[in-house]
C-alpha cells in the first residue's frame, strides 16, 4: 500500500500535510501509512479510496485499477 499511496499522492500533485488535512487525520499518521510503519483502519482506507478515487483493492494490492 505505501507504493501506492505515494504514487497517487505525486500524481494529485499534493503534499502529505494535505492529504492527511483532506481526511482528517495527523500528518504523522499518514506519514507512517505511506512508510510503511502502519495500516489504516477501515474507516481511513474508505476516506483514503474516496480522495484518490480508487478502489480498496488497489490501495491494497489486490487490483492493478
Amino acid at each position: 500500500m505505501k507504493e501506492r499511496l505515494k504514487l497517487l499522492r505525486k500524481a494529485k500533485g499534493v503534499t502529505q500535510k494535505e492529504v492527511a488535512f483532506a481526511i482528517g487525520i495527523t500528518l504523522s499518521a499518514y506519514s507512517n501509512y505511506e512508510q510503511g510503519l502502519r495500516e489504516p483502519s477501515n474507516q481511513i482506507l474508505i476516506k483514503l479510496c474516496k480522495y484518490f478515487d480508487v478502489s480498496a483493492d488497489y490501495l491494497l494490492g489486490l487490483s492493478e485499477i
